[in-house]
């Protein structure tokens, strides 16, 4: 079996409420979206969603790279996913999320050709996966609320808060999160690198009492002494977001002591392959880790879920990009349980079982190669 092609999508979608957090806003999905062909008539999907203030990339950075990476692979065996992977990644600097989504192309590709679902080719066993909501920065108290008790209306029982203003704002904002929700609600915070040492620690000390999960990225990615700082003086948990991409990073982190968790992002490591070392070394650290996502459709999403599932020291589910889109022009997959919006469902289909609508697919086409 040989790749025969690849067809590129330029997807976009726009999302019901934008995201606004301290590093930029998401207020729509620009993905890119990879189809590999094989000459025996199987195929692969996977998914893009690149954020520039965090890995550097655009819509059209990631567009440009899919052709070249495209004729890097054409006519290889696609099944030889671990040297694809690093030929691909040698040929580019960074680009880590186009690299993902032919790593997860790829993945899906094995899936179909055992007859078995990812997460069973990784060796797991379907397990329950549950998402929180995130909430972006708003206006006001009021607007948060108001926006919380929309999604919450829809089964979610988790929320994740992005915060990340100036002086001790946003223990305001969470203290009426966590009066408004009552005591027994996860509730994790997201600063996005939007504080300095001084502020998250003042910030964090403030939060003691609400019981928060963890902060995520509370200072800036590379200052990994700020984070084991303060992990040593508050008693919040510390979650490492944007300071690990990959395996390295991840043994810098916890080799330093400077994280309780990890959060692991297909768009940051490039792809499964590399989610699953970031998990072993947090395995063998004895930490947890969390699975995030940008603004992934629901073929990222359930990339990601299947990753979930096949390492269940991924404990934190963070998935719910695809909750805000406009539209939904996926064809299975991973979905929301109609009845109960923080369930994530995943079926025993083979590979991800997730592709584009005919339809849809042929209104966003780019280029075949």
């Amino acid at each position: 079996m040989k790749i025969s092609s690849v067809d590129i999508f330029r997807f976009n979608i726009q999302l019901k409420h934008p995201t606004r957090v301290p590093i930029g806003i998401l207020d729509a999905a620009r993905n890119v979206i990879v189809r590999i062909n094989t000459d025996a008539g199987i195929c692969g999907w996977g998914e893009a969603s690149p954020f520039a203030p965090i890995t550097g990339e655009s819509q059209d950075s990631n567009l440009a790279s899919a052709k070249m990476l495209a004729a890097l692979i054409k006519g290889r065996d696609p099944l030889a996913r671990e040297s694809l992977g690093d030929e691909m990644r040698r040929s580019t600097v960074g680009d880590t999320s186009i690299l993902s989504a032919f790593d997860m192309a790829l993945f899906d590709i094995a899936g179909n050709v055992s007859g078995l679902p990812v997460y069973e080719l990784l060796g797991g066993e379907n397990r329950p996966l549950r998402s929180d909501i995130t909430i972006g920065m708003q206006d006001s108290i009021d607007e948060t609320i108001k926006l919380l008790d929309e999604r919450l209306a829809s089964g979610f029982d988790a929320v994740k808060l992005k915060v990340g203003r100036a002086g001790l704002t946003d223990s305001d904002y969470v203290a009426a999160v966590r009066e408004h929700v009552g005591p027994a609600m996860p509730i994790k915070i997201d600063s996005n690198q939007g504080w300095d040492y001084p502020t998250a620690l003042a910030n964090l000390r403030a939060m003691e009492k609400l019981s928060i999960e963890y902060s995520e990225q509370p200072t800036l990615a590379s200052d990994h002494t700020s984070l084991r700082r303060l992990r040593d003086n508050t008693s919040i948990p510390i979650c490492a977001d944007e300071s690990v991409f990959n395996d390295s990073d991840a043994l810098k982190l916890v080799t330093a002591d400077a994280v309780d968790y990890l959060n692991i992002k297909l768009g940051k490591s490039g792809g499964i392959g590399m989610g699953i070392r970031i998990e072993a070394i947090a395995r063998a650290a004895n930490r947890k880790c969390m699975i995030g996502c940008f603004a992934e459709s629901r073929i990222g999403l359930t990339a990601a879920a299947h990753l979930a599932i096949a390492r269940p020291n991924i404990e934190f589910i963070d998935l719910d990009s695809s909750f805000g889109f406009e539209v939904d022009p996926i064809v299975g997959g991973a979905s929301f349980d109609e009845n109960d919006g923080g369930r994530i469902i995943v079926d025993d289909s083979p590979g991800f079982g997730a592709s584009l609508s005919d339809e849809f697919a042929e209104s966003c086409h780019w280029a075949t190669v």
